[in-house]
């Protein structure tokens, strides 16, 4: 497949989603890196302006409601980092793997539900036939009291 059919920005358009533009974390390592078309980016958290806006353990003291809402977060944080690196997300082929992490309880065990909300995110982006290969795991914790945390690898053009 010669990229998506329609392109990516304008079907953000379409889907009223506006891109964050994220905070220089001052980390010692890099939002992503390439290898050919690849594009293995690092984890992304719940952050909104350079701001956790979920902290706590799924199953404790976050709904799985709001896990849900934090792994979308965690999606837009990546496609900004993604168009960071790459510049024009129009030159995406495919998301070929993303993998989720959830902070909960030893007791939760619906880590899938979570990560489900990314996944669903991103077929309505691309479209489901352009599918992604998928972990959702649970963590006893995770960066900066986040609940999520997820990183994909895209192959682009």
């Amino acid at each position: 497949m010669e990229g998506l059919k329609k392109g990516i920005e304008e079907r953000l358009e379409e889907l009223n989603i506006q891109l964050p533009v994220l905070a220089d974390s001052k980390m010692p390592f890099e939002p992503g890196a390439i290898l050919g078309n690849t594009v293995f980016l690092s984890g992304q958290t719940p952050r909104v302006n350079g701001v956790q806006k979920y902290m706590g353990t799924v199953g404790d003291d976050i709904s799985i409601e709001e896990a849900q809402e934090a792994a979308r977060i965690c999606t837009l944080n990546l496609l900004a980092a993604l168009k960071g690196i790459i510049g024009d997300l129009n030159k995406i082929k495919r998301i070929i793997k993303m993998d989720g992490y959830v902070a909960s309880t030893s007791e939760f065990k619906d880590h899938p539900a979570v990560i489900n909300a990314a996944s669903e995110l991103l077929h309505e982006i691309f479209g489901k036939e352009n599918g992604h290969a998928r972990k959702a795991v649970g963590m006893a914790s995770l960066p900066g009291g986040a609940p999520v945390e997820i990183e994909m690898i895209v192959e682009i053009l």
